[in-house]
């Protein structure tokens, strides 16, 4: 796999020169979205693996993969990937299948202040799966910030409003998470999330969210979270992991 990637990446990317400075900053396995982007002419993969468990039943997607890419200093495209669901067990009339594909923009409006702060306007097609799939065009808007409290801790979040089809008319969902994240040592990682969903139609989804992220390498993450619902609607529990790696080219 690293001897690979390397040579797709050269294919994809722009050159970068070796003597600059990355810092690999990934949307995973938070909710909260990054607001930073990823360096100009750079190659980000984030995937992973989920099981969410509802009321006594399970559900897992993988692979969760979200591209990004470094369209100018402060531009990034991204491309979020059909994520398959299974619920278990499977078979019967259950719900099984690919998702939505999406495609986002991220634009970077930081730094203001303290604050890094960015805008990501997105739209799902409904190419997914009969019974996974909206069956509509899905716009959404997130607006996430960041600000260093020290130089070991971070406190971040979003506000966000979502327009998903459901039951073929929209449902609009506004969305707040706040997140604290604590720098253990160089290139490991803890956080602390809230998040909130708070639909129109249908109760909240609120939940309580932790998890950690190491680099292997400053270009290659390892991720592990678990969550816990705080109200009816939302998961009763999920855990995930995940991985990511950054392609500059040589």
């Amino acid at each position: 796999m690293h001897r690979v990637a390397p040579l797709v990446c050269l294919g994809l990317v722009a050159h970068v020169q070796a003597d600059d400075v990355v810092e690999m900053i990934t949307d995973r396995p938070s909710i909260t979205a990054s607001s930073t982007t990823v360096p100009q002419g750079g190659l980000q993969a984030e995937g992973g693996t989920q099981a969410s468990n509802s009321a006594g039943q399970w559900t897992l997607d993988a692979p969760e993969l979200l591209l990004r890419y470094g369209l100018l200093s402060k531009t990034e495209l991204r491309l979020l990937v059909p994520n398959y669901f299974l619920t278990l067990p499977a078979g019967g009339s259950n719900p099984h299948g690919f998702s939505d594909l999406g495609f986002a923009v991220e634009q970077e409006l930081g730094p203001i202040g303290d604050f890094e702060l960015a805008v990501i306007p997105s739209i799902s097609l409904p190419t997914g799966a009969r019974a996974v799939s909206s069956g509509g065009y899905d716009p959404g808007l997130q607006l996430p910030w960041s600000r260093a409290l020290s130089a070991d801790w971070e406190a971040a979040g979003q506000v966000a409003v979502y327009w998903p089809t459901q039951n073929g008319s929209r449902n609009s969902t506004k969305e707040l998470t706040v997140m604290l994240d604590r720098q253990l040592r160089a290139g490991w990682d803890i956080f602390f999330e809230y998040a909130a969903d708070v639909p129109q139609h249908g109760g909240s989804r609120q939940i309580l969210h932790l998890g950690t992220t190491y680099l292997l390498s400053p270009r290659h993450q390892l991720d592990l979270h678990v969550g816990f619902g705080l109200t009816p609607a939302a998961p009763t529990s999920f855990v995930g992991v995940g991985y990511s790696y950054l392609c500059l080219g040589q």
